[in-house]
């Protein structure tokens, strides 16, 4: 049967261990805050970038003003790929499984004899 010190010892340590993960919850807490500011942040231009590509998307659809990567060739040959991955953090999981599933779709795009390339966007 444990001494009434190695009681006290282990309730003293279980104290410190709450106070260490209450340390944790207001900085995880106070960085999700940065974030979604962060991300409020960047609304407006995400919005306005997705109405200038729907704008190039839709303007000239016949003569020399047609945006050939936007508007394509009507074939059904070639295909650029472009994978974005994370730059920071611990990123590993998620560069893995966007390089997994681009790994599976380029193999199914090369298995119908379509020619593939890929421009990869990401340092880790």
């Amino acid at each position: 049967m444990p001494s009434l010190k190695d009681i006290k010892n282990k309730i003293n340590s279980v104290g410190s261990t709450k106070k260490i993960t209450s340390a944790m919850k207001m900085v995880a807490a106070s960085k999700l805050r940065r974030s979604q500011e962060k991300a409020e942040a960047a609304r407006p231009y995400s919005s306005r970038l997705e109405e200038m590509l729907s704008s190039l998307a839709s303007s000239g659809t016949s003569g020399e003003g047609v945006i050939q990567l936007l508007t394509g060739t009507g074939k059904d040959e070639r295909y650029l790929i472009v994978p974005v991955t994370a730059d920071r953090g611990l990123c590993g999981g998620f560069n893995s499984s966007i390089n997994r599933e681009t790994f599976k779709f380029v193999k199914s795009l090369e298995g119908e004899g379509k020619s593939v390339q890929l421009l990869t966007v990401g340092k880790k």
